[in-house]
């Protein structure tokens, strides 16, 4: 009987990043995974001969957050992250950056005046009840927001609540807006990796590309930052000078490309098989023992990073308060439309990402403005994600879509010769006032979950790197890490 020291259940990216980090200290690893690829929201395929992501994706807290400390312990090979850009807001009449600070705000133009003058005392006063320590996490948006405001104005933050929870704001707390924004930042030392590696020999991350590339050749985004002193500020400090787009990125090449570098530091002892759902995690007394898939696994430690709401299918007499509280994760689908434009259009020089709030609100990106190889030559790529509300008849909804897109940016239309539509669940919990979050570690010994259900800091990939350090300060703290 062949039996593994840790079998990760699911090949999205928490899985992928459980089984590279666990693998780095000494354990053998098997990762099954019921689709036939692996990468789960972190990936991109080709269309019409453009790539497309799955899903429009900015990735957040790239100089001292989650992935990047992953990165620098784990990986073999580094991607590298071009600037992300701006936020923008569009309209009928308008085309101008989203406010990252209170004078921005104040001049913020797209909505009344009197309203940004209210709107930013209640953001003052969110940040400094914040800065000392209030939990703003159960008070909604709606409600810190002063009443009264005009039709432009809640238009406008039901549409950043939206994008930054899934759900309108009425359900979106105060501290994810100021989190969004990068008011709040939170950040992952080094000496938090060390002190769950204990201290063990860090692994060789340099990046393969400075042996056989001049320096001047392949710049990241983080190295340019190294060139900038980044003065330590207050939080207060940052309603002067605060930028949304503060440590974010997007990866050259796409997002294959941060997919396949996670893959090539995979080391031997890591094993993928596709195609191989698991329907039962088997326990003894209480611990988990194996997998039962197309045949029955075994391990020491499970790892769980499906959606965890389905682990009560999974695992047999869970404790009635465990399964009731999984009930309370919220989940939201997105609809990602994909045009491939015949040429680069003046609407998308940029980069970065807009917003549009009006009615059926969008968030969109012109990937193929990091890298030209995303379209083909002279073409351009474009993603607009939407929420989708629950009931909604997905053609429908994929219909108000276009629509809405048309409206906005009228002079798109004649220009797509490529259409591509997703609809996925862009994240496994949506961050709602009352949405609940399983804890890593689960009512089985030696079952764990990790995934975007499972924390709540950030979002997409740098929330499921968040949730894989916590699982890893988790089993080391129950000696269940190194080997």
């Amino acid at each position: 009987m062949e039996k593994y020291d840790v079998i990760v259940v699911g090949a999205g990216i928490s899985g992928l990043l459980s089984a590279l980090s666990l693998s780095k200290h000494g354990n053998r690893v098997l990762v099954l995974e019921k689709n036939e690829f692996v990468g789960g929201n972190c990936n991109s395929y080709m269309v019409d001969g453009f790539q497309v992501d799955t899903g429009a994706h900015a990735i957040t807290h790239l100089q001292a957050g989650p992935l990047r400390r992953l990165m620098d312990n784990y990986f073999d090979y580094v991607p590298i992250f071009e600037d992300y850009g701006h936020y923008f807001v569009r309209t009928e009449d308008s085309f101008m950056k989203v406010p990252s600070n209170v004078k921005e705000f104040v001049t913020f133009d797209v909505l009344p005046r009197k309203d940004r003058i209210v709107v930013t005392q209640a953001i003052t006063k969110a940040l400094t009840l914040c800065t000392f320590g209030i939990d703003l996490s159960k008070q909604s948006v709606y409600d810190s927001m002063p009443g009264k405001l005009s039709k432009e104005t809640y238009d406008f933050m039901d549409a950043i609540s939206h994008f930054l929870s899934g759900k309108d704001m009425r359900q979106t707390s105060a501290q994810r807006i100021l989190a969004g924004s990068s008011f709040v930042r939170d950040s992952v030392p080094q000496e938090q990796l060390e002190s769950i590696m204990n201290n063990e020999e860090k692994p060789q991350t340099d990046s393969v590309l400075k042996s056989i590339l001049p320096t001047n050749l392949h710049t990241s985004m983080q190295t340019r930052m190294d060139k900038v002193s980044i003065p330590m500020m207050s939080s207060l400090g940052r309603l002067a000078t605060n930028q949304v787009s503060y440590s974010q990125g997007y990866p050259r090449k796409g997002l294959k490309a941060l997919l396949n570098a996670l893959l090539f530091s995979l080391p031997r002892s890591v094993e993928i098989k596709t195609d191989c759902e698991v329907s039962k995690i088997l326990t003894v007394d209480g611990k988990a023992v194996g997998v039962e898939a197309d045949e029955i696994y075994y391990a020491d430690n499970i790892i769980y990073t499906g959606f965890v709401t389905d682990l009560p299918k999974k695992v047999d007499n869970l404790p009635a308060s465990y399964v009731d509280e999984l009930k309370g994760v919220v989940h939201t689908k997105s609809l990602t439309v994909w045009l491939g434009l015949d040429k680069v259009m003046k609407d998308f020089s940029y980069t970065g990402s807009e917003i549009w709030f009006k009615e059926n609100p969008y968030w969109a990106m012109p990937i193929s403005n990091y890298d030209a190889s995303l379209a083909p030559k002279g073409k351009q790529l474009v993603g607009f994600s939407f929420i989708v509300n629950d009931g909604k008849d997905e053609a429908s909804v994929i219909s108000k879509a276009y629509e809405t897109i048309y409206h906005a940016i009228p002079s798109v239309e004649d220009h797509v010769e490529m259409k591509h539509e997703q609809i996925t669940v862009p994240e496994k919990a949506a961050v709602t006032i009352d949405g609940y979050f399983a804890d890593v570690r689960t009512p089985v010994k030696n079952l764990y979950v990790a995934g975007t259900d499972t924390d709540k800091r950030s979002m997409g990939i740098t929330r499921a790197s968040y949730s894989v350090i916590e699982l890893l300060k988790k089993m080391n703290e129950d000696g269940n890490l190194h080997k």
